[in-house]
């Protein structure tokens, strides 16, 4: 199941699940209204601000991360572009005979990595690229130590091998930072508290004949849409909000090598 599937069909549910424990209060509020004429007002102030201000707290801290992963994936394509570019360049210091192999083999390298995140569905097709841009990391990494080697001065191993280290390091940290996303406890006490506050609602509500639909749309539209955008950028490859513009970069950057 998709990703775009899977968040649609768990805002979905949180909104008709809403409603029901709307439903569901404005019952046991009635029971109880029935018992005690003026028992449903009693106790409940503590109970919706404890509720609702966890709820708001949760919402603001689980939206402001997922947006900040957010843009902290986009700019390391960016640095990624950067290091691949800086490396690429410094290739110039290299004894000339061996310049077309090494500028070859980087073009290999930016190529794979510019297919390793563009269909992450493909779960196998991604490791495939990913262990693939390992293996020509090794092999460019091989061939700058060897020419190092050779090299009397030293130049090349100050300036090359950082810029290549670097440039191998930015996959670990960006694969890294692509699993990096809350436990999913997280989704389930948000979603919990989304239908408790509902049930609240409806329980406060029971003494009124007629159903105040409007507030209890209002409440679980705007709760199902924020739990579906928090899912979005969480997952910024597989749904409807994407990065994949941000990997233009590497795409002109490949334009650039040509």
């Amino acid at each position: 199941m998709s990703l775009m599937l899977a968040a649609s069909l768990s805002a979905t549910s949180l909104f008709f699940g809403m409603l029901a424990l709307f439903e569901l209060g404005r019952y046991i509020g009635k029971i109880k209204l029935m018992r005690e004429q003026d028992g449903v007002a009693k106790g409940t102030g503590p109970a919706e601000a404890a509720v609702f201000g966890l709820l708001g707290l949760l919402l603001a801290f689980t939206f402001s991360g997922a947006a900040s992963r957010f843009e902290v994936r986009r700019h390391l394509i960016t640095q990624e572009a950067n290091a691949i570019g800086t490396s690429y360049l410094r290739i110039d210091l290299l004894p000339g005979d061996t310049q077309p192999e090494m500028r070859q083999l980087f073009r290999r390298y930016l190529d794979t990595r510019i297919e390793t995140y563009r269909n992450t569905e493909d779960v196998a097709g991604t490791r495939a690229k990913l262990a693939e841009a390992l293996t020509l990391q090794k092999k460019i990494w091989a061939a700058a130590v060897s020419v190092s080697q050779r090299e009397a001065s030293g130049h090349v191993a100050i300036v090359l091998l950082p810029a290549l280290n670097e440039m191998i390091d930015i996959t670990t940290i960006r694969a890294t930072a692509t699993e990096n996303h809350p436990p999913h406890i997280i989704f389930l006490l948000l979603a919990g508290l989304c239908l408790v506050s509902a049930s609240l609602v409806g329980y406060v509500t029971c003494a009124t004949k007629m159903r105040n639909w409007f507030s209890i749309l209002i409440l679980a539209t705007t709760m199902s849409l924020t739990f579906y955008v928090i899912l979005e950028l969480e997952f910024p490859r597989l749904g409807v909000i994407r990065i994949d513009a941000a990997d233009q970069v590497l795409v002109e950057l490949r334009t650039s090598m040509r």
